[in-house]
C-alpha cells in the first residue's frame, strides 16, 4: 500500500516530541535557548509548531541538550526533513487563508475524518459547481482567480477518498444543507447524487442526514471537523471554521467533548440507508 505522506503532519509531531523531550528534561525554553546559543523566540515557534520550519541541525542541537539516544535523534532529523518538503498544496499558499492551509495539510494524512455540517455539504464530496458557488458567495472580495484556485484545491483534496489506503470519511449534516440553493437547483440536484454516488462508490464514505424532524439536538449550531491518524503519536485534532478563521483544537479535553458531541449527531441522524434515500428524493424534486 502506497503511504501518504504529509509534511504539516510531520512538523506537528516533530513540534510535539520536542516539548515533551524539554519537559522530561525538566528544562525551561529559556533554559535550552541559552545553551543552544538561540533566542526564547525561536524555541517557542519551535514547540508551536509555527513560523521557520526546523532542520536537521536544529533537532541535532535540542537533541544534545536533552541527552537524546542516537536512534530517537535520528528519528527527529528524519522528521525534521521530511517537514521541509512540499505538500501539494504547497503552491496554493498565497491564494488559501493559513488556518485551511493547515488543515489541507493535515487531512493529507488522516485515516478518518468525522465531520460534521449544519448548513452545507461537506468539503469532500463537492461538486465542482456547488463548491465554486459556495466560495464566490462565501468571500465575495477575492478574484475570479483565487476562486477557481481553491475550487482546484478542493477537488484535489478528494483524491483521499480513491488513495490506497483511503481515508474513512464519515459525514453527518442538517437536512438544512440539503435544501440550502447553493448555485441554483440544477447544482443542487447534482450535488445530491454526487452524494449518493460517494456513498455506494466508496465502502468507507458514510453519509448520514439529521432530518428536520427530529426537532433539536445537541451541537446543532456549530459545523467541525476531527481529524484521526493512524498512528498514535499523532493525537486527534478538531477543526473548527468560522468567519474569523480557522480554529484548532488539540488539548486532549476539547477532543474528547467534539467525541462526544459526534457521538450525539450519530444518534440523532437517520441510517445511511435512509440518507441515501432522502438524497434521491431531494434530488428528485429538483428536477
Amino acid at each position: 500500500m502506497a503511504e501518504r505522506i504529509s509534511p504539516t503532519l510531520r512538523r506537528r509531531r516533530l513540534a510535539t516530541r520536542l516539548r515533551q523531550l524539554r519537559e522530561q528534561a525538566g528544562m525551561t525554553i529559556t533554559e535550552v535557548a541559552h545553551a543552544v546559543e538561540w533566542t526564547p523566540s525561536k524555541m517557542t515557534w519551535i514547540e508551536a509548531n509555527r513560523g521557520k520550519r526546523p532542520n536537521p541541525r536544529d533537532v541535532r542541537d535540542l537533541c544534545a541538550a536533552y541527552g537524546v539516544e542516537d536512534a530517537e535523534r535520528e528519528y527527529l532529523e528524519q522528521l525534521a526533513r521530511d517537514g521541509r518538503k512540499k505538500g501539494w498544496w504547497d503552491p496554493y499558499g498565497d491564494t488559501l487563508p493559513n488556518p485551511y492551509h493547515s488543515y489541507v495539510g493535515l487531512e493529507a494524512e488522516a485515516a478518518t475524518v468525522l465531520n460534521y455540517e449544519p448548513l452545507i455539504i461537506p468539503g469532500l464530496l463537492q461538486t465542482e459547481d456547488y463548491a465554486r458557488a459556495l466560495i464566490r458567495a462565501a468571500e465575495p472580495e477575492i478574484s475570479a482567480l483565487d476562486v477557481e484556485t481553491r475550487v482546484e484545491v478542493r477537488l484535489t483534496r478528494q483524491a483521499v477518498l480513491r488513495q490506497d489506503p483511503p481515508l474513512r470519511l464519515v459525514a453527518v449534516l442538517d437536512e438544512a444543507a440539503l435544501h440550502r440553493q447553493v448555485g441554483g437547483p440544477k447544482v443542487m440536484r447534482a450535488q445530491m447524487q454526487r452524494m449518493v454516488d460517494a456513498a455506494e462508490e466508496y465502502p468507507r464514505v458514510t453519509v448520514q442526514v439529521i432530518p428536520f424532524g427530529r426537532g433539536a439536538y445537541p451541537s446543532m449550531t456549530n459545523g467541525f471537523v476531527i481529524l484521526q491518524y493512524p498512528d498514535h503519536q499523532d493525537p486527534d485534532a478538531v477543526y473548527v471554521e468560522n468567519t474569523a478563521g480557522g480554529l484548532w483544537l488539540e488539548e486532549a479535553e476539547e477532543v474528547e467533548r467534539h467525541h462526544i458531541a459526534f457521538q450525539h449527531l450519530l444518534g440523532a441522524a437517520d441510517s445511511a440507508g435512509d440518507t441515501i434515500r432522502l438524497l434521491a428524493r431531494t434530488a428528485e424534486s429538483l428536477s
